[in-house]
């Protein structure tokens, strides 16, 4: 090779596998060469690509020798075994040798470790026994960082001027990762003014995040932000993982637990509206979607029919969902025709709604410290002793920038609390940001037109607060304190809402007779 090399004046390179065979040689100018396109999927077990990196290097008259920053990179985005530079001495002889490989996760962040010989004869290294072992040192890292039976990735956040608090949107995303079954075994912070257009983060961040992913053997990347197209294809083709967005995140929750017709109905066209725009030619999985599916256009590619197949589902699925929604009108009716008050339970999500429902209407709703713990409306009765009696409805929790693809999938879920005579706005005392969640329900509320509705402000889990603290709060918003795990705590509310709903039902009754 470095005869060769030193005969034409250019960069000769080899791909040579594991077993010693050369995969590939490729000819470069006098400074660089340039891969073929081996793909970056990493084959069967083997935490590397089964295949190192060998090339010559022009300067320094055989007694220099560097690895460019290039070799560097196709180390760590490649997976490669090992890159090697050798120098071409004076009569294409081979002089200084330098060699890099990938290392572990490690105190000092270093990504790869790069050492020297003066020759290739005296590079004191067993191949087979080395990569061996490196591989067992990945293993082994790696299986101290997961701890949890989830699945693993890294959170990716990009923290940008706007938005809240990065701290609290972290904290809310790593919440969603554990009630959607995902394990974040590491977080990547990149503080920007804006998201890159093409990849979210920097063209730099994303080579760490590759090589930080193979460290901690994970392949999912979950991001804290919203993904346009574009920006959800550039970072699969760099990083060959599969990377999620905040709102896949949140419909798969959704998808995990919609158990009802009417959730699977409404979770399954939230995720094709989303997911449609995101087709493309390398991610065409929709072969699981039927229905209203034609025939093979003349000169279709796999691509468009898959497009149409999406598009024939939505309108099926909102076909189903306008049905849904007759029946759930015409439960409605019934209950307004037998004159039964009926209160909504609305608030963030893990506010403690079910909560609050079970305990009084003592049913068993399955309540979770999980987000996103209900998604089908739920209502119960609670009865009064003179037989007079109100349906409570627990609904879907509310979010932080919920996704508007939720909030139209599941507009006519929530058409539940149009036909409440009063809204219960349950709030987590407990949590530090209760402020901002009372807003983004508020917020949400008034995107479905229900900003008007009556509602009685109610804080939960005031157990967890000092007392004063807990009636300063009270009183500060004209809220009713309660803990919904404590029944005693419970009377002051029922007593407002059994005044406020009869009174409210007492002055119709009088009107309409006048």
């Amino acid at each position: 090779m470095t005869f060769i090399s030193e005969e034409l004046n250019r960069v000769v390179a080899v791909l040579v596998d594991r077993a010693g065979k050369v995969q590939h040689v490729m000819l470069g100018d006098d400074t660089r060469v340039y891969l073929p396109d081996i793909g970056r999927q990493r084959a069967g077990t083997s935490r590397f690509r089964g295949i190192r990196l060998i090339r010559t290097y022009l300067k320094g008259d055989g007694r220099d020798v560097e690895l460019s920053r290039e070799d560097l990179t196709d180390l760590s985005k490649l997976q490669l075994d090992m890159v090697i530079s050798v120098a071409v001495g004076p009569g294409g002889y081979p002089g200084k040798v330098a060699y890099a490989h990938l290392v572990p996760d490690n105190p000092e962040d270093k990504i790869w470790e790069i050492e020297t010989a003066p020759n290739p004869a005296e590079v004191d290294l067993s191949f087979t026994y080395f990569i061996t072992e490196l591989e067992g040192e990945f293993q082994r890292k790696a299986a101290e960082v997961v701890t949890t039976g989830g699945h693993p990735a890294l959170l990716i956040y990009v923290s940008t001027r706007e938005g809240r608090d990065e701290d609290v949107e972290i904290a809310e995303m790593l919440e969603l990762c554990r009630t959607a079954g995902v394990d974040v075994v590491d977080t990547v912070v990149q503080r920007r003014n804006q998201m890159h257009p093409k990849y979210g983060v920097g063209k730099g961040k994303i080579e760490e995040i590759t090589l930080r992913a193979l460290q901690r053997d994970v392949d999912l990347l979950v991001f804290g932000q919203d993904l346009s197209p574009p920006q959800l294809r550039g970072i699969t083709n760099e990083t060959d993982l599969k990377v999620i967005d905040r709102t896949q995140l949140i419909l798969d929750i959704f998808a995990q637990r919609a158990s009802t017709r009417d959730g699977k109905v409404q979770v399954e066209l939230a995720q094709l509206k989303y997911n449609l725009p995101r087709l493309h030619q390398k991610n065409t999985g929709m072969s699981r979607l039927a229905g209203g599916i034609g025939g093979r256009g003349p000169g279709e590619t796999k691509l468009e029919i898959n497009r149409r197949r999406a598009r024939d589902r939505i309108r099926s699925l909102e076909k189903d969902i306008e049905n849904l929604s007759k029946q759930r009108e015409l439960r409605r009716s019934r209950r307004v025709d037998n004159r039964v008050p009926t209160v909504s339970i609305v608030g963030y999500t893990n506010a403690g709604k079910s909560t609050l429902l079970n305990r009084l209407t003592h049913s068993k709703v399955l309540s979770e410290d999980k987000l996103f713990a209900t998604l089908q409306p739920t209502s119960r009765r609670l009865r009064f002793p003179d037989e007079r009696e109100i349906i409570f409805t627990d609904t879907v929790g509310f979010i932080h920038d919920l996704p508007q693809d939720l909030v139209a999938a599941f507009k006519a879920t929530l058409e539940e609390l149009d036909e409440a005579d009063l809204l219960i706005h349950l709030v987590d005392a407990a949590d530090e940001e209760y402020v901002a969640k009372i807003e983004a329900v508020n917020r949400i509320l008034g995107e479905i037109d229900l900003g008007d509705k009556e509602q009685l402000l109610v804080f939960n889990k005031m157990d967890l607060l000092e007392n004063s603290e807990a009636e300063s709060l009270a009183e500060n918003y004209q809220a009713i304190p309660v803990s919904a795990v404590q029944k005693d705590s419970l009377e002051p509310l029922v007593e407002v809402l059994e005044d406020r709903l009869f009174r409210q039902r007492r002055a119709e009754e009088s009107s309409a007779r006048h």
